[in-house]
């Protein structure tokens, strides 16, 4: 059975402009006392606590859902009728409040929840359990009482959900994305030729989910960039190093801060993963490290970045969905909006310009509201890129673990080999990221140590 509301919880009423929100208790007391059973009550006057009242639906934990656009909330109905957002402890008032808090945490343009149409009791939606209580005890009403306005987005939330778990796991487990979470495979090395992204329509199960797919502008979807991106130069540096070591998918975290007056994400420190993607049982004490990290440099987890060794440095279907999971993650863990950006790296696709990896900054808008089931749109993120001084300490000793860690990996890069007829892979890795040079020169000086490590590996 349900558990009472903390002892100083946070109500949030948002929401309280549509017809179905909650009478509060006095109102509710009222109308009760006033019509009774016999009189008709009105759409608005039947609540989660008539339900509850006459034991239609009982309190409980977790037995709430609210299912949108590929996401899932869970909530606890409790014993006054309210509900209990699991993930944060917040309170609200109606199925109304919550369903638009959620719904906005995924699409900001969201302007209503249709909360009766969108909450699950136990997997069946509420407004069945209204349409029972009618049939129960008015069963001369107007079936229109209830829904009226409550059909409008019932495809909003009915997705395909055998589809959505074969591409997305719970994501209620934890508030933070975990390394994994991010679900990337490796690929076995092949062209992969991008496809637009109005050529995808509905999601389909049978699709590949390493399709790639081409990035959107803001401007072609009629969107502004809703914030501004300054990353480091070793962020980038370091990040391209890790990427050109092994011949399969890295991943990494990306530290930095959000600044809520200027909308301003700055990205200030990466935080490679060392550890095999398919080794779930070494990712938890990884992303504990990385975590500590952080905080010990108050740093807040600001994104993340993998790697397409052989590819075009573009989103998957996969990527995508991963992106929109860590999107509604960091701006689910509080109450403001934190933009979450991925990058993707490219070290050794061929038709890269040049010897230089291509890294690629995206965002995933949720799709129209017309089309739920529809694929997040890729888009490119505008970024300044800011010149550091110097090579920091820090990154220096991530690049010399990044080469201990790899030293005896089977898919190790042979860094002898040629890249081109006159370029070695080593001379590729060093122009590669001699375009992240900080201002001061000495750093090559300082990279030809960690150079010669690679060359020992060999």
């Amino acid at each position: 059975m349900g558990s009472e509301p903390p002892s100083s919880p946070q109500v949030v009423e948002e929401g309280a402009d549509e017809e179905d929100e909650e009478l509060s208790g006095a109102e509710d007391a009222d109308l009760r006392a006033s019509s009774g059973r016999g009189s008709l009550l009105t759409r608005r006057g039947i609540t989660l606590r008539v339900l509850l009242k006459d034991g239609l639906v009982e309190p409980g934990d977790g037995i709430l859902s609210i299912h949108y656009l590929g996401k899932t909330f869970v909530g606890d109905l409790l014993n006054d009728g309210k509900i209990r957002w699991v993930e944060t402890g917040q309170i609200f008032n109606s199925p109304s409040a919550w369903a638009t808090h959620c719904k906005r945490l995924v699409n900001p343009a969201k302007k209503s929840g249709c909360g009766w149409a969108s909450v699950r009791y136990r997997g069946q939606k509420l407004v069945q359990y209204k349409t029972t209580w009618l049939h129960k005890y008015q069963p001369s009403a107007d079936m229109s009482l209830i829904s009226e306005g409550e059909d409008d987005e019932m495809g909003d939330d009915d997705e395909e959900e055998g589809k959505t778990s074969v591409l997305l796991e719970d994501k209620n487990k934890k508030s933070k994305p975990e390394l994994h979470d991010i679900g990337l495979m490796q690929r076995r090395d092949r062209e992969r030729i991008p496809v637009r992204y109005c050529t995808l329509g509905t999601r389909d199960a049978a699709r590949d989910p390493h399709t790639l797919v081409e990035l959107s502008a803001f401007s072609a979807i009629n969107r502004f960039q809703p914030f501004n991106v300054a990353v480091s130069s070793n962020v980038l540096l370091l990040m391209d190093f890790h990427c050109h070591l092994t011949s399969s998918e890295v991943v990494g975290y990306l530290g930095g801060r959000w600044d809520t007056n200027t909308q301003l994400l700055t990205v200030l420190r990466a935080f490679p993963c060392r550890t095999r993607l398919a080794d779930k049982d070494a990712a938890p004490a990884v992303e504990e490290e990385i975590c500590q990290n952080l905080f010990m440099r108050g740093l807040s987890l600001v994104g993340w970045y993998h790697s397409h060794p052989r590819g075009p440095a573009l989103p998957s279907l996969q990527d995508i969905d991963s992106q929109m999971d860590h999107q509604l993650r960091l701006q689910g863990s509080s109450n403001g909006f934190q933009p979450c950006l991925g990058i993707i790296c490219g070290p050794y696709y061929h038709g890269n310009q040049g010897v230089a990896s291509t890294i690629t900054p995206f965002w995933v808008v949720p799709p129209p509201e017309q089309r739920p089931n529809d694929y997040g749109i890729p888009v490119a993120v505008e970024v300044t890129y800011v010149q550091d001084n110097f090579l920091t300490t820090d990154v220096l000793n991530e690049m010399m673990l990044l080469v201990e860690f790899y030293r005896s990996a089977p898919d190790l890069v042979q860094f002898s080999q040629m890249w081109s007829p006159n370029t070695s892979i080593l001379d590729k890795i060093k122009a590669s990221l001699s375009g992240h040079a900080p201002k001061d020169q000495a750093y090559a000086q300082i990279l030809e140590h960690v150079y010669n490590q690679l060359r020992s590996t060999q």
